[in-house]
């Protein structure tokens, strides 16, 4: 049986995974001394976005279920 790489539940593992990567590297660049504005605000967006297809891809693995 051949694996789809591409597939819905396979993305999101590397969605989730990207976004516990990036978590630290934000947590180590704000324990450390002084760090890019910029970049820091750039990390923190593409967090923010991949948070957010996380949650879209999640909603539509799992559709809420009809009253």
């Amino acid at each position: 049986m051949e694996t789809n790489h591409h597939s819905p539940p396979r993305r999101l593992i590397e969605l989730r995974m990207e976004h516990s990567d990036l978590d630290a590297l934000i947590d180590r660049a704000d324990a450390d001394a002084p760090t890019d504005e910029l970049m820091m605000r750039r990390l923190k967006k593409r967090r923010l976005a991949l948070r957010d297809e996380i949650a879209r891809l999640q909603h539509a693995l799992q559709p809420d279920e009809p009253a």
